[in-house]
């Protein structure tokens, strides 16, 4: 169905409702598996036998092939059409889901989550083509709180249900929960979603795509294991940084020789869809990054059950949805960037809070801070989306979200990747330095009670000490990683000052595109 409409005027689209419905449900099952696991891994980790360093494989593995497969999806959807793709991908997404639940050893589950990522990959990408052309763009800033609530309500509802789900059934089932999900969203792009003109002279650049794919992975198995391995005294993680150097080097060398490319680099030529890329870049890191950091602290350090892990850290998200309804409204009326500003304020302000936290901390301050953070990203996703789109031509705009998601999933990973990296290196390197003043001659040591129970000279009373240091070595580095972000959130704030003010979009088509 096609409507020509005049510029900024409403698109005629049939079921635009049960459209949008259908297509915030696919997009909300993918975004759930980016966080339902996350309090679950304790245990998934006692299943498969895997080590504190290995677990978080299911973490990354999932982001990391759904970042690979980002970028191709508009090419998929021209090819093949966008209905087809997102049927497939549905599909694909829940078999992969239930395999992941069957999953018997840590090999098994983290090639099944790789395989989710793959065909999860498209959803978020032509959900969001899919209501830029049917809503107008008066409408879009509305539209696009709907479609980031969709996104973030996985963070949200991820960690409560997946808390609940591993505690009263298994954690199995915080795979299985998709099936229905997935076959409510099948039913409606089914009977709803219109298919797409078929571009049968569209051709995919397999160089670019392999030289970036490569890219992406060598990049994501560096930073995993170079931890582990004692970075660059290990020969695999030198060979994985000549990789991941040498892959990205073709890359860029083939994007801007060859003609028709993987990426299209004209696209960075728009100012704002550039800096937007870098921006959601530092969003994906600070977001979900600590949302992985979230879960060992309140359950290692804090001692909470997984079902209170997980209803403690839902505040956070509800504060994300809040904001962007709110947001939404304002968008078109207040200015974008004062909106981009204000939500790296409040959340550099709530990691600032954060760096003052210790394992005693009140379950209050930590539901009102999570709900502060939240609302910051409240007002970053909506306007951010709404402004990188606004001056690119709607021709590109597929190609266009596929980048903009492959930006946010690799600030993910590679946010998730290094926290945890910094995390293990820094608990080291602060229990060498607390332990020199670990001496018998500590004054300390005058509190018989201390005396007594950490004495020195005895195998228990060592034992307790390490203990004891350890404990405030780990609290800590969580503090260090804390501050790195909240860094990163106020380096942001002069990237608001590089974004241009959208005009009118006067000379714009922005009905839609399907038959």
């Amino acid at each position: 169905m096609t409507s020509a409409t005049a510029a900024g005027a409403t698109p005629v689209v049939a079921n635009r409702g049960a459209i949008t419905a259908c297509v915030i449900l696919a997009v909300i099952m993918q975004a759930l598996d980016t966080t339902i696991a996350n309090v679950a891994l304790p245990y998934i980790q006692g299943s498969v036998s895997a080590s504190a360093d290995q677990i978080n494989w299911v973490l990354t593995s999932y982001i990391v092939a759904a970042a690979v497969m980002t970028p191709p999806s508009g090419y998929l959807a021209n090819r093949f059409g966008r209905k087809r793709i997102l049927l497939t991908s549905i599909t694909g997404f829940v078999v992969a889901s239930v395999l992941c639940g069957f999953a018997q050893s840590l090999p098994q589950i983290v090639g099944f989550r790789l395989l989710q990522g793959l065909f999860g990959a498209a959803l978020v990408p032509l959900s969001q083509s899919i209501l830029l052309d049917i809503y107008s763009v008066e409408e879009r800033g509305s539209a696009m709180a709907l479609f980031g609530v969709s996104v973030m309500v996985g963070p949200v509802l991820g960690p409560v249900i997946g808390g609940w789900l591993t505690e009263n059934v298994s954690w199995r089932w915080v795979f299985y929960i998709n099936v229905p999900i997935g076959a409510l969203a099948f039913a409606g792009v089914s009977l709803f979603v219109l298919e797409t003109k078929l571009d049968i002279k569209a051709k995919l650049d397999w160089l670019g795509f392999g030289m970036l794919s490569i890219t992406i992975a060598a990049l994501q198995m560096f930073l995993d294991r170079g931890e582990q391995l004692n970075w660059f005294s290990s020969s695999e993680i030198i060979v994985e940084a000549l990789i991941c150097a040498s892959a990205f080097y073709i890359f860029l060398v083939h994007t801007f020789t060859a003609k028709n490319t993987f990426v299209n680099p004209r696209l960075f030529l728009d100012r704002n869809f550039a800096v937007g890329m870098i921006f959601i870049f530092i969003v994906g890191i600070t977001y979900l990054a600590s949302l992985a950091l979230m879960t060992p602290y309140l359950q290692t350090l804090m001692g909470y059950p997984v079902v209170t892990a997980g209803i403690v850290m839902g505040p956070r998200g509800l504060g994300t949805m809040a904001c962007m309804f709110l947001v939404g409204r304002l968008v078109g009326k207040v200015d974008t960037r004062w909106l981009l500003f204000i939500g790296l304020a409040i959340t550099a302000w709530a990691m600032y809070d954060m760096t003052g936290w210790t394992p005693d901390v009140s379950q209050w301050t930590i539901i009102s801070t999570g709900f502060i953070q939240g609302a910051g990203l409240g007002f970053l996703f909506v306007p951010l989306t709404t402004i990188t789109f606004a001056t690119l031509a709607p021709e590109r705009r597929a190609e266009g979200t596929g980048l903009y998601n492959l930006s946010r999933n690799i600030g993910s990973s590679v946010g998730i990747s290094v926290v945890t990296a910094l995390l293990t290196q820094n608990v080291q390197i602060n229990h060498a330095n607390i332990a020199t003043y670990v001496t018998p001659f500590n004054q300390a040591f005058g509190n018989p009670a201390i005396a007594q129970a950490m004495n020195p000279y005895t195998a228990a009373g060592r034992a307790a000490l390490d203990g004891v240091v350890t404990l405030q070595a780990t609290v800590i580095s969580y503090i260090d990683d804390f501050k790195l972000m909240m860094i990163l959130s106020l380096a942001a704030i002069p990237l608001v000052l590089l974004l241009r003010k959208p005009g009118t979009p006067a000379k714009v088509d922005h009905s839609a595109v399907m038959e």
